[in-house]
């Protein structure tokens, strides 16, 4: 595991260390340019390659390493996800390959949501969420020592929870709408039921269907889509 100094030292002009990993932006005239890019990038890295995003008008990349190691107090080692020395040289290459395909970096527009949710109680918690978000319970704890839930293909931000003190439920200020197509909406909410969700509103199903977790923050899960019949 680098430490933020060390990235900073790296001096990695078109990067900003963002959360777990290395993140930059560089714009592309069309999308021809954005799949040269990306070219060029696969022929590099030797297995190692960064996750993708791409637009109309920019590529977007993210470098992390899910083999580093962290040390805890007592010397134990865990395998993380963080930012280590390959990312850092392959950044440096692939920000070389940019220059000379005269793609201009813009580290000003780079943006990492995480969620953060506070519970005084993870454990009962963090499963629905993981079963929510991703349809996977081996999410969460993935590449933490923590219980983050962390989506191994990126399709959702990393959700991380905060000890707080037990209280009453609050009214809710905000939830999250999780879409999922409609042939997977029925077992997507089933495994989260099984890990611990109630169902508070199936008025609109198939629709939307609104679950909460063991602390009562509310999620509605959607499928914009009818089955077919």
């Amino acid at each position: 595991m680098l430490s933020g100094n060390e990235i900073t030292a790296a001096d990695l002009a078109d990067w900003r260390k963002l959360g777990q990993g290395l993140h930059a932006r560089f714009q592309i005239p069309d999308f021809g340019a954005g799949v040269r890019f990306l070219a060029a990038i696969g022929g590099t890295g030797e297995g190692h390659h960064p996750e993708v995003r791409m637009g109309t008008a920019h590529v977007d990349l993210k470098l992390i390493s899910d083999d580093a190691i962290y040390r805890d107090d007592a010397g134990t080692e865990h395998q993380v996800e963080w930012v280590t020395q390959q990312d850092v040289d392959l950044a440096h290459r692939i920000s070389e390959i940019a220059a000379e395909q005269s793609l201009v970096a813009d580290p000003g527009s780079i943006t990492a949501i995480e969620l953060a949710l506070d519970t005084a109680d993870t454990a009962t918690v963090a499963p629905v969420w993981a079963a929510l978000l991703t349809g996977d319970v081996e999410a969460q704890g993935r590449g933490t020592i923590g219980d983050d839930v962390r989506d191994a293909t990126g399709r959702v931000p990393i959700l991380w929870f905060q000890e707080t003190d037990a209280h009453e439920t609050p009214r809710q200020r905000f939830h999250l709408d999780v879409q999922v197509p409609y042939d997977v909406a029925e077992q997507r909410i089933a495994m989260a039921v099984a890990a611990g969700a109630v169902i508070v509103d199936d008025s609109r199903a198939p629709r939307t269907i609104v679950i909460a977790d063991p602390d009562g923050n509310k999620a509605c899960v959607g499928t914009f889509q009818p089955a077919p019949e």
